[in-house]
């Protein structure tokens, strides 16, 4: 049976589907020439070619893929996919639409293509690319925690909405950069992760911050070793406390990164509601202010020893101000010629049954700063400064200078009076600075200060780090000079690790000399770091003796040198040479 005149046949209505069809279809011959193509083809192609026409497919398309007519031709199969769905480069300046071209060869003499209209996928994939710009640049990308400006933001919302729940938590690590300098950066890297890990989980623990639901959205990294944790909703502030001590004790467990156990205490500063500036609105500046003072609050809890958490008070806040004055003034006084060096004592402790001294053993050089103003200012008040802002190592290298070309000028002037060793304090800055040997190779060599004549004095902490630490101190002992341990007993090394050490001197603190004449096992400390120093051939040096008594304990122990208030409080250059002098009263500086 015939189908009804007035119904089109399955060919006809394959046809009609193809001419309507909201993509582009063209059927050409194997070189390109077009033998049919629909109207959305021609509405997509033309734009690309209103004066060449659409009489062949390669020329219209071979500004934007010049390639195609050789493409096909190196199409090897009888029938297959030439190009799959291949977007065509936008021309320049151009407003027209993207478009994406497949290409099928039918077989030895016949291609057919779709033309298709991405611009819209396109959009959608540079609106998707954008939000993830946008959420990248508020994340940060070692630990994926919210960011400094992210944080901002989010602390900016919550002074605004909080109550008496809210508190913010600045973290600071201790001892970052030495892990970083003595293990490298991607054992720093590993460090901050897992210390993001560690608030994370504390933020996630009921027990910790009670019924907190988004706790974990408030913790951000704001610095190289430093994270927020801002909180709105306590039970009660002082259930702030408890969240830091609880911060502080997860933080200090040790930390195993690669072969190594590391251990990395937290200072925390601590901000309660009470101390913020509040607004209905949302304030950037009072966010700022925040951060500054939690901040504060942090660095009182490092000088206080690190590993506790400090409440912010307002009179940090001018500490801080001063402290930043002092840096900048500090600066000033090291282009200016502000600082001096003073110069202590150190005495032979000779053997027998009286005590006797031999005062020209060597000296100690210490910094001085005479500020126009101020007038003397401690050490105290602006090692700590130098140390914190990046000047210890221009401040050890003036020392260092100025001390050397003086030790000379005594051996030039005093003869038998002069000083026999200088002793200077070494910084970790110093030690990290690249050509830092070859620097006190040049000095020593146009002071004409003989090597051995040169002690430099080190902490045991800085003693004891890593490899590359190691090697500098033992190229440093290559040129000849002598590595003194500066406060043995306070810090990292113990008497069983001493060996390991590449130190000629032992300083014996004055902690434990201080009380050698009254405490028992003090005096055993000091004996037993004696003899072990003596067993490893090393010197011994008795610091911050103050009283006779004390003299003659350290002495009787075995002591080799001694140091302190004693024999003379440390003395500018003139008036050491007074003090030499007279120790000598039927001796004479040399002509």
């Amino acid at each position: 049976m015939t189908q009804p005149h007035d119904e089109p046949s399955a060919h006809e209505a394959l046809l009609q589907f193809l001419y309507q069809a909201p993509i582009g279809l063209v059927r050409t011959s194997i070189d390109g020439a077009v033998d049919m193509l629909n109207p959305m083809s021609a509405q997509l192609l033309l734009p690309l070619a209103p004066q060449a026409g659409l009489d062949n497919l390669f020329d219209v398309l071979a500004p934007l893929l010049p390639d195609l007519r050789q493409r096909v031709a190196n199409f090897n199969g009888a029938s297959g996919v030439v190009i799959d769905s291949q977007r065509l480069p936008s021309r320049a300046g151009a407003r027209q639409p993207v478009l994406a071209v497949s290409l099928l060869k039918l077989d030895a003499q016949r291609l057919i293509a779709t033309i298709t209209d991405v611009t819209q996928d396109v959009r959608r994939e540079q609106q998707g690319l954008a939000r993830q710009l946008r959420v990248a640049e508020r994340t940060d990308s070692l630990t994926g925690l919210p960011n400094r400006a992210a944080l901002r933001d989010h602390l900016a919302q919550l002074l605004a909405a909080a109550d008496e729940g809210f508190a913010l938590l600045f973290v600071n690590c201790d001892r970052f950069r030495q892990v970083n300098d003595n293990l490298g950066q991607a054992a720093g890297d590993t460090l901050l992760r897992l210390m993001s890990d560690r608030l994370r989980a504390e933020l996630r623990s009921r027990d910790t911050l009670a019924d907190m639901p988004h706790s974990v959205d408030r913790l951000g990294r704001v610095g190289g070793d430093e994270f927020v944790v801002a909180i709105d909703d306590l039970l009660r502030p002082d259930d702030a406390h408890r969240v830091a001590q609880r911060l502080v004790d997860a933080l200090a467990q040790p930390y195993g990164i690669g072969q190594h156990q590391v251990h990395c205490s937290a200072s925390i500063g601590l901000v309660l509601w009470a101390q913020c500036p509040h607004s209905d609105q949302p304030d950037p500046h009072h966010a700022d202010a925040v951060l500054r003072d939690a901040s504060t609050a942090t660095a009182e809890a490092k000088r206080a020893g690190g590993g506790r958490y400090r409440i912010f008070e307002p009179a940090m806040r001018e500490r801080a101000a001063r402290g930043a004055a002092l840096e900048a003034e500090l600066r000033v006084a090291l282009d200016q010629g502000q600082l001096y060096v003073v110069y202590q004592p150190v005495v032979d402790l000779l053997p027998g049954d009286t005590p006797r001294v031999d005062p020209c053993a060597g000296v100690e050089a210490l910094v001085r700063w005479q500020h126009p103003v101020r007038g003397v200012v401690p050490p105290l008040d602006f090692i700590a400064v130098a140390e914190e802002c990046g000047l210890i190592g221009a401040l050890g290298d003036f020392v260092l200078a100025t001390a050397s070309r003086q030790f000379v000028r005594w051996q030039r002037t005093l003869g038998p009076l002069a000083p026999r060793r200088l002793a200077v304090n070494l910084s970790r800055a110093q030690l990290a600075q690249p050509g830092w040997v070859a620097s006190v190779s040049q000095l020593l060599q146009h002071s004409e200060m003989a090597p051995h004549q040169l002690q430099l004095e080190i902490t045991e902490s800085l003693a004891a780090q890593d490899e590359q630490v190691q090697t500098t101190l033992h190229a440093l002992k290559a040129l000849g000079l002598q590595l003194a341990l500066d406060d043995f007993g306070t810090g990292y090394s113990s008497l069983s690790s001493l060996h390991l050490l590449p130190v000629d001197t032992v300083k014996i603190d004055r902690s434990f000399v201080s009380q050698a004449a009254t405490e028992a096992h003090h005096r055993v400390l000091i004996e037993a770091t004696v003899r072990v120093a003596h067993s490893l051939n090393m010197g011994t040096v008795a610091e911050g003796i103050e009283t006779a008594a004390q003299c003659a304990v350290v002495q009787a122990l075995g002591c080799d040198k001694g140091q302190g208030y004693l024999f003379s409080r440390p003395l500018t250059a003139e008036a050491l040479v007074e003090w030499l002098v007279a120790q000598h009263p039927d001796a004479a500086p040399a002509a």
